[in-house]
């Protein structure tokens, strides 16, 4: 192979790169641990060498970093255009979200990621089949890989530092998913599937992994291996399709950084609770540690319109037992495209997944800003508290709803408790009490701690 060029390559020939000092100092980490990680495969940097000539700024998806959430933006057949899909950007990367997706599947899909790109700082993705379907007129019959193949090269063209591509799914999965109660959810799942049908043939997608390598090593994009065969409801979960197509992603993570190209390795959407941990393990281990990007998982299926929430508990749950990254839902998920509350919705429902997995993995410095709110909130600091919060505006206008006025951001009270039951100012009635009394509280020996 040639000199060095992907982020993979030049950790492995021992180079720390300025992308890897970068990431270094955001994630409060040594340069060359970073650079190990990224050597073994364990941490990915999703920079496209085109989008780094922008405004992109470098961030790492992997288990020795935090725990990164992407949101998904784009429009489709029938609503959104360039303004909205920049108004769900800022609204995602505002609130926090450490990557984005475009997944457009409608009109000016070109002119939407360009403008999408151009505006983020934050790594974009992008799922190709969408735009390569739109360019044959819909007909997935119609495809051949020369077709995907050159899709793929115009995004990386564009910047695009992420990519999704169902190469994991083969014909021979195919019998698998019948009896499933939700069949194949993966819309890019679902595509490929319906082409080996039609064609009786092998997935394309797999047979020319290689050639797709190739292009993504030359602008440095990251493989999102994706994960067709996901389950699409609880019934589904940790079945055999599932973890055939998983045995298939294995492989080619290991093919795929063979070739010089970053790999991370997309997971399962809908899992029970009692299988999260032993489905993070199982593909920790048949990936060789490769950063693990859940979608979701939704722990039950009873709540369209609170899917954020139901997916956020299995997220944090996941992100616990391992998972680098998050994707998150909305409340709009299985019901429509997401608007610009939804986006900040499901934003800050997995900001608080994340954030509870690094605390539950004792992450260095996790803890920081638990400490300093509750702090402020012992304090009575409200103004504190509102600067401290993921959703500072939220949280300002819940605590005006009832005590608008100045003189309450001072208050050693809110309206639930008032000025006569609030524990805290109890508390500090207490404190002040014993100051004052100059004696010493009285200890009482547990009998535990005696023994």
């Amino acid at each position: 192979m040639s000199e060095p060029i992907t982020q993979l390559e030049q950790a492995r020939a021992g180079t720390i790169t300025p992308e890897m000092q970068y990431v270094a100092k955001r994630e409060n980490l040594d340069a060359e641990l970073v650079r190990s990680e990224v050597a073994a495969g364990r941490m990915v940097i999703p920079a496209n060498r085109v989008h780094l000539t922008k405004r992109l700024e470098p961030m790492a998806i992997g288990i020795a970093a935090t725990c990164k959430i992407n949101a998904n933006i784009g429009n489709s057949a029938v609503t959104s255009d360039i303004a909205t899909e920049l108004e769900k950007l800022h609204e995602a990367v505002h609130f926090g979200s450490d990557t984005v997706m475009d997944l457009s599947t409608g009109k000016n899909i070109d002119g939407i990621r360009q403008a999408i790109i151009d505006a983020s700082p934050v790594p974009i993705g992008t799922v190709p089949i969408y735009q390569m379907l739109e360019e044959l007129g819909g007909s997935i019959e119609d495809m051949r890989a020369q077709h995907f193949l050159d899709m793929v090269e115009h995004q990386a063209k564009q910047g695009v530092d992420y990519m999704t591509v169902h190469c994991g799914v083969k014909l021979e999965h195919l019998h698998l998913t019948m009896n499933r109660v939700t069949g194949i959810v993966s819309r890019g799942g679902s595509l490929i599937a319906k082409w080996m049908m039609a064609h009786r043939k092998q997935n394309p997608l797999y047979d020319c992994f290689d050639d797709l390598c190739d292009i993504m090593r030359q602008y440095d994009v990251t493989w999102s291996l994706g994960d067709g065969l996901r389950p699409g409801s609880i019934a589904d979960a940790s079945d055999e399709a599932q973890f055939a197509e998983l045995d298939v992603l294995g492989e080619l993570t290991h093919r795929g950084r063979a070739r010089g190209t970053q790999v991370m390795v997309e997971g399962p959407g809908h899992v029970p609770m009692d299988q999260i941990d032993m489905n993070i393990k199982k593909q920790i281990e048949i990936c060789d540690g490769a950063p693990f990007y859940v979608l979701g998982p939704l722990v039950t299926d009873i709540a369209p319109g609170y899917d954020h929430i139901t997916s956020a508990i299995g997220a944090a749950l996941a992100g616990w037992s391992g998972a680098a990254m998050l994707c998150y839902v909305t409340p709009k998920e299985h019901l429509g495209l997401p608007e610009r509350e939804d986006v900040r919705a499901g934003v800050i429902a997995y900001k608080i997944a994340a954030h509870a997995a690094d605390l539950a993995r004792h992450r260095k410095g996790a803890r920081d800003r638990d400490d300093a709110l509750s702090k402020a909130r012992f304090e009575f600091d409200w103004n504190e508290q509102f600067r401290l919060s993921l959703d500072p505006e939220t949280a300002k206008r819940m605590h005006d709803e009832t005590l608008p006025q100045d003189t309450f951001k001072s208050a050693h009270f809110c309206s639930m408790c008032g000025p006569k039951y609030c524990s805290m100012k109890i508390t500090e009635e207490i404190r002040q009490m014993a100051k004052e009394q100059n004696e010493p509280l009285p200890v009482v020996a547990h009998e535990a701690a005696a023994r």
